[in-house]
């Protein structure tokens, strides 16, 4: 299928993204990968009147390490974080998780920013900002607002950016040095949504786990530093709390059999290097 018609606009700064965005509101979506935007047009899911291409914008083509996080721009390419030298050690979350995410082609033109605005509840990059308590930063006519991950991610396929606001950017913690993560995933073949994603934190301060593919957007929990035994109780409760369901080939059984058995692995992962890591 071909998209319906609609006007394509170059934009050049973030200003000019939030005067169209004021002018147009709903009959307005902003093109950056284009990577989950594309499908939905070709298959008339999505059907503005006007395209904001940020594709090209400068001003929102960064990486940088700021006020103890990484700041990515909504014009960020995946692949560009991916081969960030510093990436393991800044964000190792990011780093285990972005060879994930679909294929390189994909990861080479889509981006960041786009992957979050578009809040699949299968898609890694909504999981890691879940699991860091990272936020994006939203920027309209009226102004800038931070939004916590948990608050940004409303479900599937939904968030709390208003139809005159811009995603601009994102936020991921850099790691503390007494803490340490793992990521890990199960998909039909390589490249796919996952069918459960979980990545784990652990610190002396306990665990923070974070579970994707289950729920209709990313399920966090935090716990103390458990025990063998009290750590299969707790991500057995956490598998039974996510509402899973029988959809395809995959039965709700199955994503709680892969909850409790990819939790207990990230945890053990994360576990011995967590306030020992180098």
């Amino acid at each position: 299928m071909k998209p319906a018609p609609f006007d394509h606009v170059r934009i050049d700064s973030p200003e000019e993204a939030c005067d169209l965005l004021a002018e147009h509101g709903d009959d307005a979506r902003v093109l950056a990968g284009g990577q989950s935007l594309m499908p939905m047009l070709n298959m008339r899911l999505a059907k503005p009147a006007v395209l904001l291409d940020i594709s090209r914008c400068a001003a929102l083509d960064y990486v940088r390490v700021e006020d103890g996080t990484l700041a990515i721009g909504a014009a960020t390419t995946q692949a560009a974080i991916e081969w960030r030298p510093a990436l393991a050690t800044e964000v190792p979350l990011l780093a285990a998780a972005l060879p994930a995410v679909a294929h390189f082609p994909i990861r080479n033109r889509g981006t960041v920013c786009g992957s979050l605005a578009h809040a699949d509840p299968s898609a890694e990059l909504p999981l890691c900002l879940a699991a860091l308590d990272g936020e994006v930063v939203l920027r309209s006519r009226a102004g800038t607002r931070r939004l916590k991950a948990a608050q940004f991610q409303a479900g599937v396929l939904a968030t709390a950016c208003r139809a005159d606001e811009l995603l601009v950017e994102a936020r991921f913690p850099l790691r503390s040095p007494d803490e340490a993560c793992a990521f890990e995933e199960f998909s039909l073949r390589h490249g796919d949504y996952a069918i459960v994603a979980v990545a784990a934190v652990a610190s002396p301060r306990g665990i923070r786990i974070a579970v994707g593919g289950v729920a209709d957007r990313p399920v966090v929990a935090d716990w103390p530093d458990l025990d063998d035994a009290a750590l299969d109780t707790a991500l057995n409760d956490l598998a039974w709390s996510l509402g899973a369901r029988d959809e395809g080939e995959v039965s709700a059984k199955m994503r709680r059999h892969l909850v409790r058995g990819l939790g207990r692995r990230v945890v053990r992962r994360a576990r011995p290097t967590a306030g020992g890591l180098s």
